[in-house]
């Protein structure tokens, strides 16, 4: 074999090793930025959630009944003058119109009242998962627990 075919041949391997393990490193953190998003993302609506859960505690021991629903308990933030003084500490940094909504999607979480009990409960769900506050069954263990608890 000539030396110039063998130099050709040794470049034309060595350029296939190159783009062979780009490739290899492309299949293995490609899957890992997305797996890393999307933990990213179930963090900040859990953080959302339970902002949401901590506004419907403060809400229902202020009023001694949980809003009817989600646009109730958002009027009654921007009203309260003590939510308004205390918002940048409760929500931390969250711009408050988005609070209610999955950053997921940007659908709104799933607000369901049950008053009809002794205790009234709620169900606070994300759309785009199985997170989930509370219950819609009338069982008062399960007010404010979240499922990922």
């Amino acid at each position: 074999m000539s030396s110039g075919l063998r130099t050709g041949l040794q470049v034309l391997l060595g350029i296939i090793i190159v783009v062979l393990g780009y490739w290899l490193y492309l299949s293995i953190t490609e899957p890992w930025a997305v797996v890393e998003q999307e933990r990213v993302l179930t963090e900040q609506t859990r953080d959302r959630m339970d902002n949401v859960r901590n506004v419907l505690i403060r809400h229902q021991r202020a009023n001694q009944r949980f809003p009817s629903s989600l646009d109730s308990l958002m009027i009654w933030v921007r009203q309260d003058s003590v939510m308004q003084a205390n918002s940048d500490s409760l929500f931390a940094g969250v711009n408050l119109d988005s609070i209610t909504y999955s950053p997921r999607s940007g659908t709104r979480f799933h607000y369901v009242l049950n008053d009809t009990g002794r205790v009234a409960v709620y169900l606070l769900k994300d759309p785009d998962s199985d997170d989930q506050i509370g219950t819609e069954a009338p069982d008062v263990t399960l007010l404010n627990a979240a499922s990922w608890e």
